[in-house]
């Protein structure tokens, strides 16, 4: 059963409707969660000396990585049971373009979880605390897996780029609104939510 209520829209304002506060935020935690894990992934190797810091480092990108796959997870479950649907301003081919950038994004982060899981079974890694993960699998996936994960997790920092420039575009060319939906204290409140 969805819980959608009416959005804050005013009729012939563009943009005017917010997202819920839970949508807000496993948004901006899943980009931040992305950039971070990036950023680890693509210049750890090249900026950490081996050793115990780099070691550690690893563990915790694959912790953020569990975390990211918890998020991803969560998100369409809460779209779907609880979070606010909007309504389309535009029906034609930038919507169209809009929505494949988000399937997009949402299916590149399925396979970049899917893949670091599996490279973490196959590695046998270090989780935070005494936790970890015995080593399954053939060991001599991990290249094969790294690479993909890799070469996903690129492909995937592009298209958020792109969405992230047509955001911009959105609001500081055409000043339509559409960012100011997904920014943190925007959100539109449902009945049952207190300021």
């Amino acid at each position: 059963m969805r819980m959608n209520t009416a959005v804050d829209a005013t009729p012939g304002r563009r943009g005017t409707a917010t997202y819920d506060r839970g949508t807000i935020a496993l948004h901006w935690l899943t980009a931040g969660l992305v950039l971070v894990l990036w950023l680890i992934g693509t210049f750890l190797e090249d900026l950490v000396p081996k050793g115990a810091m780099r070691s550690g480092i690893w563990s915790v990108h694959f912790d953020l990585g569990f975390v990211l796959t918890a998020v991803i997870v969560a998100f369409p479950v809460w779209r779907h049971a609880g979070g606010r649907q909007l309504p389309v301003d535009d029906p034609g081919s930038l919507h169209v373009l809009a929505m494949m950038t988000h399937a997009a994004l949402y299916l590149l982060l399925f396979v970049i979880a899917g893949l670091g899981i599996a490279n973490a079974l196959v590695r046998g890694v270090t989780l935070v605390g005494p936790l970890a993960l015995p080593a399954v699998g053939d060991p001599a996936w991990r290249r094969l897996l790294t690479h993909w994960h890799g070469l996903a997790a690129n492909i995937l920092m592009a298209l958020a780029l792109f969405h992230a420039a047509a955001a911009l575009v959105h609001h500081y060319l055409w000043h339509d609104g559409i960012l100011r939906r997904i920014l943190p204290g925007r959100a539109a409140q449902r009945p049952f939510e207190r300021p």
